[in-house]
């Protein structure tokens, strides 16, 4: 069995993690598989929304500790370049890529598998899920973003809290903590991210690629910056065929249909 697997119904790509016996634990195989995976999807024009869920009882556990023992035991510092070489880069993939992504936590999502989600735009819950910043309670810092997505999602006190004093933050928690946006009955999940992805893929891709893009560069840069970075993205939607449509839509009294440029 593969460990990532994608399938792609229509516009939307589903990517799937599928060590369910490690519960989806990221070893260099795992970790290879999905930075690939994401790569082609990100650069695959045709697909306009993505999913991003595991198999089993888990989302991601984050690193697998097994490999990461043993690679310590015989790399030692050099283990840790898997940080530069794929956790990082299949966040900023995650968070970047010109379409939406969300996350269908499908169980406990720990570690990189918990910054993993939060690189997403929009995140799904099973009522039986739960998130677990675990990098202290193992003597590690934090990676994968979190001390970079956390802080935005839920405020610094709160994303100190969470870090330093990592434990199960159950679904109804997440959701009041702002971690996730909806519980779904676990037999629903799948339906609803599926739903979800479709809404996303059939709306307006190039104005979601844009405003992704911009509120990355707003948390980093000035007022004035920004200002001119909306002036551009306005001046690229805005003369689009998408635009154009959406407003002779308007006029009609009709649902417009966005073609992605």
């Amino acid at each position: 069995m593969r460990n990532v697997t994608l399938d792609i119904e229509g516009r939307v790509a589903t990517v799937t993690l599928r060590r369910p016996d490690a519960m989806n634990a990221l070893n260099r195989t795992t970790k290879e598989a999905l930075l690939a995976v994401l790569k082609d999807v990100a650069a695959d024009r045709s697909i306009r929304a993505v999913v991003l869920t595991g198999e089993g009882r888990a989302f991601c556990v984050g690193q697998d500790l097994n490999e990461l023992r043993a690679d310590l035991d015989t790399c030692g510092a050099a283990a840790w370049e898997t940080v530069r070489d794929h956790y990082s880069p299949v966040v900023k993939l995650i968070a970047t890529m010109p379409k939406p992504v969300i996350a269908a936590l499908n169980g406990v999502a720990a570690g990189a598998g918990a910054a993993f989600a939060l690189a997403c735009d929009y995140r799904l819950s099973s009522a039986t899920a739960s998130i677990n910043f675990a990098f202290a309670s193992i003597g590690l810092s934090a990676d994968s973003g979190a001390t970079w997505t956390l802080p935005r999602l839920v405020g610094t006190a709160r994303a100190k809290s969470l870090l330093m004093r990592p434990g199960s933050v159950d679904a109804t928690a997440c959701l009041e903590f702002g971690l996730i946006d909806e519980i779904v009955e676990s037999d629903l999940l799948a339906n609803r991210a599926a739903a979800l992805a479709a809404e996303f893929a059939a709306g307006p891709t190039l104005a979601y690629a844009a405003i992704r893009q911009a509120l990355v560069y707003s948390a980093s840069h000035s007022l004035d910056e920004t200002l001119a970075l909306e002036e551009h993205f306005m001046r690229e939607t805005g003369t689009s065929g998408d635009h154009r449509a959406a407003v002779e839509s308007f006029f009609a009294k009709q649902k417009p249909i966005f073609r992605g440029h």
